[in-house]
């Protein structure tokens, strides 16, 4: 199992942390596993979660397909080349559903972030020598740098990339709650 890409994701108390592996016998291509079960039975069925966590995957299936044209052969490939991979824990299941999104749109954007910049930039050998390993480890995915741009700028538009960091209130000394006080008798 070769790792390709990782990501963080936070939401309320849930952490989830995402890998995008390349497909082996165990784990066969294009599957989506929450703690060792798969998203669908992980999440209870539930369509809105189990669109959340994909959403990303989507945009990146649209961009293909804008720039493949006609044959959508190429992006199936790449989709069944490899599995995520979720480990996540606390919080309940919405939480770790937007933790998950974060995380895996975070990864993506790692695993495209690999292919060098040939545009009016200087690259280091060092970095041409780790995006040529990193190419041969998962050769089937090509972007140019506008399209990987492009997947950034969508992933930010739609608020992928922005964590949201409300978390509850702590409680205060005096108080049942964190703004709950008791009931205010005269007599």
């Amino acid at each position: 199992m070769n790792i390709l890409a990782r990501g963080v994701g936070r939401r309320k108390e849930a952490v989830a942390q995402v890998q995008i592996v390349t497909a082996t016998n165990e784990t066969p291509g294009g599957q989506f596993i929450i703690n060792n079960i798969p998203a669908e039975q992980y999440l209870h069925n539930n369509t809105c979660s189990i669109l959340s966590i994909k959403a990303p995957l989507n945009i990146l299936q649209s961009l293909h397909d804008a720039n493949v044209e006609g044959d959508n052969t190429v992006l199936k490939n790449n989709l069944e080349n490899f599995t995520t991979i979720v480990k996540v824990k606390g919080g309940g299941l919405v939480g770790q559903a937007e933790a998950i999104k974060l995380g895996l749109t975070r990864a993506i954007c790692q695993l495209y972030a690999i292919i060098p910049n040939t545009k009016n930039k200087p690259i280091k050998e060092s970095s041409i020598e780790n995006s040529m390993e990193d190419s041969l480890k998962f050769p089937s995915i090509e972007m140019s740098y506008e399209a990987t741009i492009e997947l950034r700028k969508q992933f930010k538009d739609k608020r992928f990339l922005t964590q949201d960091s409300r978390v509850k209130e702590r409680r205060k000394y005096g108080l049942k709650k964190a703004r709950k006080a008791s009931q205010y008798h005269k007599r």
